[in-house]
C-alpha cells in the first residue's frame, strides 16, 4: 500500500503553524515542491525526510518509513492486484536489471537495495541530482513496461 507521505507533511507542517513557503525556506526549497510533495505528485528524499524532522521536532520514521519510501518508489511498477511473493519479486527485478544499460542498473540497484539517497548516488558516479532521478525515473518507466508485457 503506498505510502501517503504527502498527507503527513501537510499535517505535520499545519500543526507547526507554518506555510509551505516557511517550510520551504528552511529545507532551501521551492515552495513549488514543497506543494509537489503534500499534492504526491513527488516525494522528497529520506535526507530531506530527516531535515523535515528536525524542523517538526520528530523522528524520521515518524513522517515515514525509509524502506516504505522506497518501496512506494516502485509501488506503480507492479500491478495493484498482484501477489508477489519476495522470491519472484527479486526474480522478475533481476531478470530486468539484466537488460539494462550498466549506469541505470548500478543506479537502481544503490538507490532500491542499498537505500541511498539522491545526493548519495550523485556524488558517487560525478553526476548531477537531476541526472540521477531521470535514470530513476526512466528505469521505472521501463520496469513497468516490462511487467506489463508479460514478465510477471
Amino acid at each position: 500500500m503506498p505510502v501517503n507521505i504527502g498527507k503527513r507533511i501537510a499535517e505535520l507542517r499545519t500543526a507547526k503553524g507554518m506555510s509551505q513557503q516557511t517550510l520551504a525556506d528552511q529545507l532551501f526549497v521551492s515552495r513549488d515542491l514543497v506543494s509537489k510533495w503534500e499534492n504526491g505528485v513527488r516525494h522528497p528524499d529520506f535526507e530531506k525526510i530527516k531535515e523535515m524532522a528536525g524542523i517538526f521536532e520528530i523522528s524520521a520514521d515518524s513522517i515515514v518509513n525509509k524502506e516504505s519510501l522506497f518501496l512506494d518508489e516502485l509501488s506503480d511498477c507492479f500491478p495493484k492486484s498482484a501477489l508477489i511473493s519476495e522470491d519472484e519479486m527479486a526474480g522478475i527485478l533481476n531478470d530486468f536489471l539484466h537488460r539494462q544499460s550498466k549506469i541505470r542498473s548500478d543506479v537502481f540497484i544503490k538507490r532500491y537495495y542499498f537505500q541511498k539517497s539522491i545526493a548519495e548516488i550523485s556524488s558517487e558516479y560525478g553526476i548531477g541530482e537531476n541526472h540521477v532521478r531521470s535514470i530513476l525515473s526512466k528505469a521505472r518507466r521501463k520496469l513497468k513496461t516490462f511487467v506489463e508485457e508479460g514478465h510477471l
